[in-house]
């Protein structure tokens, strides 16, 4: 996080212009996984906190009012898959995990007082940005516009690990519309496939099984986004083989490996696959899969990716998908959600035309949902 005593740009030292269009648009990010802190912490989402004792390495990276006081518009809540969870009870703890999170949001706003910390210092500032309130969990675009009207944060609901289901038949148990997204694998591989991480046993090299084309199918029977990201190649490829043509598909949280070879980046033709169904590519945060040195990476390396990405599946496919609080540690100049306005300023400084920004930020995310959930 830079060396001692280093300061951390914080919207202070943003140009007004940044400042100034990144307030006017839609921010939506695809992918933040800080409920799972709440699972195992009891951590608050309705509480402003600081970065922690880590400094926001790992976690303490957002809260829902920091990702309000952030400015964002839309984020997409997602419930982490505990892969060691036996078989049987895997569906009953996701029901009642998704009524937890949905009243966590509910209940965001009624007692969190309008002054927080700012986490870049500890300096208390005023919220900046317009509409800031409660949030309220949304299931289309349409309840997204309600949400904005009133001046709340609109919060989807997701689940990462298709495995948190017994079955895909128990997709059918989930009230109608309550899932935005599946990620169809996480870091183990499952019953549904392959994940490209080297802690499956396949270590990245096997593909999606019966139930995982199962899985694919009523996801996309049910209007819900099937998320690729964590995929293995093969798993990838079979997934959309047997995806509705008609769906878009989406990889929320990635980095791209035309700009960083990994194993958890796509390359060039998924980047194109996804785009051709008119699907979008979220770009995350994490240092060690953006660039190297990892300890010198900072905003711009997002935006090298999101450049990557447009440059190979055209300005629509490029999106947001932090992965905040999923044990990432973010760039140094934007540890938290409070700083994401800085990518406006890295997005201005390489002279990237306001339609593209806007794009990114959001429009194309929101493109993405009126797909299946208008």
């Amino acid at each position: 996080m830079g060396g001692a005593g280093a300061a951390r740009p914080g919207r202070s030292e943003l140009t007004p212009e940044a400042l100034e269009l990144y307030r006017s648009c839609e921010v939506v990010d695809l992918h933040v996984e800080t409920f799972v802190w709440t699972r195992i912490f009891g951590y608050d989402l309705g509480h402003a906190h600081g970065s922690g004792p880590l400094r926001a390495r790992y976690l303490g990276q957002a809260d829902l009012p920091r990702l309000r006081d952030g400015g964002l518009s839309g984020v997409v809540l997602s419930i982490a898959t505990n892969p060691a969870r036996p078989k049987g009870t895997r569906t009953a703890t996701l029901l009642a995990n998704l009524a937890r999170l949905a009243s966590a949001v509910a209940a965001d706003g009624t007692t969190t007082p309008n002054r927080r910390s700012s986490g870049t210092g500890g300096v208390r500032e005023e919220r900046r940005f317009p509409g800031a309130g409660a949030s309220e969990t949304v299931v289309d675009v349409a309840g997204y516009r309600r949400a904005r009207g009133d001046g709340r944060l609109a919060v989807f609901l997701a689940v990462q690990g298709g495995n948190a289901f017994d079955s895909p038949a128990d997709l059918r148990l989930v009230p109608d519309k309550a899932l935005l997204r599946v990620t169809l694998l996480h870091l183990t591989d499952s019953f549904l496939g392959a994940t490209s991480s080297p802690l499956g046993r396949s270590r990245g090299r096997g593909g999606l099984t019966a139930a995982g084309r199962a899985m694919v199918e009523v996801l996309n029977e049910r209007r819900i986004l099937v998320d690729l990201a964590h995929a293995s190649k093969r798993t990838f490829w079979e997934a959309l083989a047997v995806h509705d043509a008609a769906l878009p598909p989406v990889v929320t949280h990635t980095g791209v490996s035309g700009v960083r070879p990994s194993w958890r980046n796509l390359d060039d033709d998924q980047i194109r696959a996804v785009a051709d169904r008119g699907g979008v590519v979220g770009i995350m945060y994490h240092r060690g899969f953006l660039d190297r040195p990892a300890r010198r990476v900072g905003a711009e390396a997002i935006v090298r990716h999101l450049e990557h990405a447009m440059a190979v599946g055209g300005e629509g496919v490029a999106a947001l998908g932090s992965d905040w609080d999923g044990l990432i540690v973010t760039p140094r100049d934007m540890p938290t959600a409070l700083e994401l306005p800085v990518l406006v300023d890295r997005m201005l400084a390489r002279n990237w035309p306001e339609d593209r920004i806007r794009g990114v930020l959001g429009a194309n995310a929101l493109r993405l949902i009126a797909a299946v959930r208008p």
